[in-house]
């Protein structure tokens, strides 16, 4: 898995592009091939970079053959993913993102992937997994299934499949015998229980004849405690947003190691497709390899943008009081998100801090400027 201490330069790594020895040209040619051609594909990425990690899989959405499976883990450092229609201001905490004190002790990435769903939060004790299938094979349940068998071949007795299709750990106490095939429902699940604890979340791109399933685990992060507070915007008071918005829960870490966990899905995955005799082992994808393309360079690319990430928000409302039900009372201003705006711009819930926001943005908004 990758080393927190792993460093890896973007510029430095470019530059290197510019004049790829005969070796990584042979390894370019053959990863693009196996991409195109191989009916079963298994990837473990060596980057913890979520803007590669999310290129590359979005590469292999794009590129891969339309009977294909494949499956792909990776590990980013830490990081904050919103989804396709998410507002960032309404689900992160950008002013702690920027501050010297935040309680993650290094710096915290922010991505918007290309699937729906809800923020989600990745560090080195997350494994990130992907399925992408045929769209007729795909179900919202089938992956998550998949995943709940393998955590129990590893001993983890209270994981199953909860009614939004997210996996969750049972905290009640053992009551009743369950079938082991039944992955909705544990020897631990009963209406007076303590809440059950979120340990992955899954979002899903759907395009012409091919599905894209890829969701979160949460196995022994040592930011659990932290999470909520980088997740906990103080400006949702003050905003009317469209787009889809996070539904919070209480998380927990699984504890089992990543790669008894990627070993265990890996073997689940192979069962699932009835693919065990086909299946060989993961290959393992350095940051060079992924970036075989002009195409994952482009991607990238475009998911480190400032107006990627910012300006792709659907419209939402600022008010100078915290709006009751879907009323905006006071309202200050309709923020369409402009192009030209110089990202990003940080709001606190003082209303004074909105009155700042409505300034900067119509200065920012002019034209020839950001």
């Amino acid at each position: 898995m990758p080393s927190p201490r792993t460093a890896w330069s973007w510029s430095a790594f470019s530059s290197s592009l510019s004049s790829p020895s005969n070796r990584s040209r042979s390894l370019h040619a053959s990863l693009s091939g196996r991409v195109t051609s191989a009916k079963v594909q298994t990837y473990l990425s060596n980057s913890e970079i979520p803007f590669l990690n999310l290129a590359f899989e979005q590469h292999l959405l794009a590129n891969s053959p339309a009977d294909s499976v494949i499956l792909f883990f990776y590990v980013n450092r830490p990081s904050i993913i919103i989804g396709s229609n998410q507002n960032p201001w309404l689900e992160v905490n950008l002013r702690l993102l920027r501050q010297s004190d935040s309680p993650v002790q290094e710096h915290v990435d922010l991505a918007r992937r290309h699937s729906g769903g809800g923020t989600v939060f990745h560090d080195r004790g997350n494994v990130n997994w992907t399925v992408i299938c045929p769209s007729n094979q795909f179900t919202r349940d089938k992956h998550a299934e998949m995943v709940v068998r393998a955590l129990r071949k590893v001993g983890v007795e209270r994981a199953r499949v909860n009614e939004r299709h997210d996996i969750v750990l049972d905290q009640g106490d053992r009551r009743t015998s369950t079938s082991d095939e039944d992955t909705h429902k544990t020897p631990f699940t009963s209406l007076d229980a303590p809440a059950s604890l979120k340990v992955s979340g899954s979002a899903y791109k759907l395009t012409r004849g091919r599905a894209l399933h890829h969701g979160t685990c949460l196995l022994h992060s040592p930011n659990l405690d932290f999470i909520g507070r980088l997740l906990r915007s103080p400006a949702k008071p003050f905003v009317k947003a469209r787009g889809v918005e996070s539904v919070s829960s209480p998380v927990g870490n699984i504890g089992v190691t990543n790669s008894d966990f990627i070993d265990a899905v890996h073997e689940e995955f192979a069962r699932l497709y009835d693919i065990r005799e086909k299946l060989g082992g993961l290959s393992s994808l350095s940051p060079n390899e992924m970036l075989h393309s002009d195409v994952v360079r482009d991607a990238v690319s475009r998911l480190k943008d400032l107006d990627w990430i910012f300006a792709r928000t659907p419209q939402f409302e600022l008010s100078t009081s915290e709006r009751q039900s879907d009323q905006l009372p006071e309202k200050l201003c309709t923020v369409p998100s402009p192009k030209n705006v110089r990202w990003p711009i940080a709001v606190t819930s003082e209303p004074q801090s909105l009155t700042e926001y409505n300034s900067r943005l119509k200065s920012s908004s002019k034209p020839g400027t950001g």
